[in-house]
């Protein structure tokens, strides 16, 4: 029985960082990116490229397939009047070998074998393309999904507020007006409760794209633990950065690939060799003969080295301006980086502002007030204008904690974590 790889994958991670609810899938980011990194139909484009050229290698050090021939040696045209029966000429047999350099086919075959390191290069970029999309679709919804529990809960206290402003009403202990208010309120976080549904369904399906999953498949996401690491807020050389960075490496193995073609050009100037051998059946009477013939290429004449020559020079300039564009890219990351670090430092202490103080004097606020209205010492538009500051002030938080979030994938893209 044939099992398909993305329901036997998702069995292991049911058994470590995915959990099975009524809800269905419950992801860790975790086993998100693991998805990503085994799933995505991109990624499996450059596995393949790295197996069409490790291919290429292994045949780069064949030899060209030898050549037979048959055809007629010294035989006169028809008509011809013949002296001796020798005359009638041969039937020539043929075979021909080239035998290439060994230190050509060596360097070859190293070249094609460095082309592969590349396109490796290039999938690991890709990956971390993906890694940043997926993360930052991750803690979108999760953020979402925490905004959604908000809304709900203000729709619980909008309700209360108006049950409580219906049954004072006939009482004329409340008016008209706070009532139609309320349920104004109540309309606007209903509005805004099918905005943030929608945006948690458009991250679902795009999340599971980039997992390669069924778009029937359910899923959701851990809202309790969003970020447990911590960034590493200090400069980043430039030595560091180039082990890191896929794109430096690509860069690099492209030099790689580069001087290994160089190689190849120069070893041009070295001889190839060609045996021949010819066998004369002759028709007439007349001895069996043959030829055996050695030859050699001069690679070094004027006429064919100029063209290796110049390929040889031309690769030297193009090594030395990939290594100022690797140069230029270190330089740019390390600034990039710099500016990053400072700003997440900066978002950081606005968070705690927002979590350690704000947050918590507007709700004794609210609470206060809220306190006043059930002893009928306060009228109902304060109790929502206190409401509204602290529902904005959470709102405000969460919308700070998404950008953080998001500056934080910026910050491990550029590093590739």
């Amino acid at each position: 029985m044939r099992i398909d790889t993305r329901t036997f994958l998702a069995s292991l991670l049911l058994l470590g960082t995915v959990t099975t609810t009524s809800r269905g899938q419950h992801l860790t980011l975790d086993s998100v990116l693991y998805l990503v990194d085994s799933e995505n139909p991109m990624l499996a484009g450059f596995d393949n490229k790295v197996k069409a050229l490790d291919a290429y290698a292994e045949g780069a050090g064949g030899w060209m397939a030898p050549m037979i021939g048959v055809g007629t040696f010294m035989t006169p045209y028809p008509g011809q009047q013949l002296m001796e029966s020798r005359d009638k000429g041969s039937i020539m047999f043929s075979l021909e070998q080239e035998i290439p350099n060994r230190a050509k086919l060596a360097a070859k075959r190293k070249y094609f074998a460095s082309r592969s390191a590349v396109e490796e290069q290039g999938r690991s970029g890709e990956l971390n393309e993906l890694r940043a999309e997926a993360k930052e679709i991750y803690y979108k919804w999760s953020i979402a999904e925490r905004r959604l529990t908000i809304l709900r809960e203000s729709e619980e206290i909008i309700n209360l507020m108006l049950k409580l402003a219906k049954l004072r009403y006939p009482y004329n202990q409340g008016t008209l007006g706070n009532i139609y208010k309320a349920e104004g309120r109540l309309g606007e976080i209903q509005n805004m409760m099918l905005m943030t549904q929608g945006d948690i369904e458009e991250s679902r399906y795009r999340l599971k794209a980039l997992m390669n999953l069924s778009p029937e498949t359910i899923i959701s996401v851990d809202t309790t633990s969003l970020v447990k690491h911590e960034i590493l807020l200090s400069m980043q050389d430039t030595a560091s950065l180039s082990t890191s960075r896929s794109d430096v490496g690509r860069i690099d193995k492209s030099i790689d690939v580069m001087l290994a073609n160089q190689r190849l050009q120069r070893l041009q100037s070295r001889p190839d060799f060609k045996i021949r051998f010819d066998h004369m059946q002759p028709i007439g009477n007349m001895p069996m003969q043959f030829t055996a013939m050695a030859m050699v290429s001069i690679p070094i004449a004027p006429w064919s080295s100029r063209m290796y020559k110049s390929e040889i020079r031309g690769m030297e300039f193009d090594i030395a301006a990939m290594r100022q564009e690797r140069k230029a890219l270190l330089l740019d990351a390390q600034g990039m980086l710099a500016g990053m670090i400072t700003k997440l430092g900066l978002m950081r202490q606005q968070l705690e502002n927002y979590r350690l103080k704000i947050i918590p004097a507007l709700n004794r606020n609210y609470q206060s007030v809220m306190l006043s209205y059930e002893e009928n010492r306060e009228q109902l538009p304060m109790v929502i204008d206190g409401w509204e500051a602290l529902n904005m002030a959470q709102m405000e938080y969460l919308n700070r904690l998404e950008e953080y979030y998001t500056m934080i994938v910026s910050y491990e893209k550029e590093l590739e974590k």
